[in-house]
């Protein structure tokens, strides 16, 4: 008995060991590149400019800024209403390629998921300016639409337009809810729609009291995907929005390159971060409703 613990023993250390190393890689970039970065950023927005990298003095005046800045309250509602009509358009077109990818691909499920992270090889800024070229004056849409005859010359509508800024970040970022939606849906025991059936239910109400309950999780998780990266967005509303379309994140962008004041551009950014925080938790509490009535 004694020989078999001690045997034990050295086997239960390395295997401890192990789990050790392979942890910890994990929890060194989560300590650099999370933790420490927000607490540098918490750091910075309690701090004064004197022009210095790391400023001087401890002060609110920051937040007071921003709270008391009708511009600031401004550029932040419009931030979160395009980050909205995005999440809204990009789950609404999401869901059915979802649904037939999980119900009615078949054997060409495998194909059709590889076309949809597909646009993962390719650069965010290439897929950007390619709508650029689509939407501009003298671009794709534009173009034909006068060979259709549908209009006569071209129109300064479409480019450097909130609607622009929305229908990009919304084609961006597809494959982030088409993803999370469809593991939800695949994830949903076929048993229970063909007992619906069985029970005579129609398709569309096996799909309102069956798969759409069940699949909420899914679409939640997708819109969150896709909701807390559009509302800091700032590369897009720069390259296809006009001023009416400039969001939170080219605010912060500029506190931090040409105005050179990275206190305040912290303060804007924790402010940012106190209002997503804000929707994550609504987002759960609505997660946890539906998961208790499924």
């Amino acid at each position: 008995m004694s020989t078999l613990v001690a045997t034990r023993a050295p086997e239960a250390r390395s295997s401890s060991g192990f789990r050790i190393a392979m942890l910890l890689p994990g929890a060194l970039v989560t300590f650099l590149l999370i933790l420490f970065s927000l607490g540098l950023v918490l750091f910075l927005a309690f701090r004064g400019n004197d022009g210095s990298l790391l400023g001087a003095g401890f002060t609110v005046a920051n937040f007071a800024t921003v709270v008391s800045d009708p511009l600031y309250w401004t550029v932040t509602l419009r931030s979160l209403v395009i980050a909205a009509l995005v999440t809204l358009a990009t789950v609404v077109t999401a869901y059915p390629v979802a649904y037939y990818l999980a119900f009615h691909a078949g054997r060409r499920r495998g194909l059709l998921l590889f076309l949809v992270t597909l646009p993962f090889w390719t650069s965010y800024l290439l897929r950007v300016f390619a709508w650029k070229i689509v939407l501009a004056y003298n671009g794709v849409l534009n173009s034909a639409l006068i060979e259709s005859g549908i209009w006569s010359e071209p129109t300064l509508a479409f480019l450097n337009t909130p609607a622009a800024v929305v229908v990009t970040l919304a084609h961006a970022y597809a494959p982030f809810a088409i993803l999370p939606i469809y593991v939800a849906l695949d994830t949903i025991p076929k048993s229970l729609i063909e007992a619906a059936s069985d029970l005579g239910a129609r398709p569309f109400t096996s799909f309102r009291r069956v798969v759409l309950p069940n699949s909420m999780p899914g679409v939640l998780a997708a819109a969150l995907v896709v909701f807390v990266p559009t509302v800091g967005d700032y590369v897009t509303p720069a390259l296809v929005g006009g001023p009416a379309s400039t969001m939170i994140g080219t605010l912060i962008q500029a506190e931090f390159g040409k105005a050179n004041d990275w206190p305040f551009g912290a303060a804007l950014s924790v402010a940012v971060m106190l209002v997503i925080l804000c929707v994550v938790l609504v987002a759960r509490f609505t997660d946890r409703r539906f998961g208790s009535r499924t």
